[in-house]
């Protein structure tokens, strides 16, 4: 009994010893560029082009072992793309209005979101100064803007191709929340033995619906569509 009492404490002190080694969490700050894009899921509504946005927050490290992490934080993000749909709008001309034109609105969507990732995150034993990561989880984003940049197109009573353009504020458009799978890789360089700048890719996957209502032109049409982007992360932590 004695021998085994004498065991356990032996691990644990090993455990604490290694353990030790590493902070319980480390926090910095990133800045991230990224590539949007909308992806539809409703008939006649069609992805049109990826557009760069960017993205800044605040990174956690909270240490569940000495190469598994927990990682999380927020991140203020600028999410772009665009898509082209059947639309119809008033149209005036001369004075008159002429109801219920018929076109295709190519849309821009500006959106901001206030992203909460929790991943789980796994580091390589160091090389030198350099550390191996990939993470993957989920993040849960909250929109606090959205605007577009609007080309309306169609053809006018006597054949002629004719456009108009806007940019309209469409928070009432669009979902007040949204999800994604976050899924990333990178490395760290050590300054020091606590510090370190993160190089880093990040996918992030849109899982939920962002568009609300139907379609103007056809209300049979119930509006689907998810944001996704890639992002460069560029950041320190201490």
């Amino acid at each position: 009994m004695k021998r085994i009492t004498i065991l356990i404490g032996i691990s644990l002190l090993f455990c604490h010893f290694a353990f030790s080694q590493v902070k319980p969490f480390r926090f910095g700050l990133k800045l991230a560029p990224n590539i949007g894009w909308v992806a539809p899921d409703s008939e006649d509504y069609e992805k049109d082009g990826s557009v760069p946005g960017f993205s800044w927050g605040f990174l956690a490290d909270f240490t569940i072992t000495e190469n598994y992490f927990v990682g999380t934080g927020f991140n203020v993000s600028y999410l772009k793309g665009k898509m082209q749909y059947p639309h119809m709008i008033d149209i005036i001309s001369d004075g008159d209005t002429a109801f219920n034109q018929p076109g295709t609105l190519q849309r821009k969507y500006n959106l901001q979101y206030i992203e909460l990732p929790v991943t789980l995150k796994m580091k390589t034993n160091k090389f030198d100064k350099l550390q191996v990561y990939g993470q993957i989880g989920f993040s849960l984003g909250f929109n606090v803007k959205a605007k577009a940049e609007d080309i309306f197109s169609y053809e006018d009573a006597e054949g002629n191709y004719m456009s108009e353009n806007d940019k309209p504020e469409i928070s009432d458009d669009i979902t007040l929340l949204k999800g994604a799978l976050v899924l990333g890789g990178g490395i760290e360089y050590y300054i020091d033995e606590s510090t370190s700048i993160v190089v880093g890719i990040t996918f992030s996957n849109g899982l939920s619906n962002i568009l609300k209502g139907n379609n103007v032109a056809d209300p049979s049409i119930q509006q689907k569509a998810n944001i996704s982007y890639i992002e460069l992360s560029l950041g320190v932590i201490f």
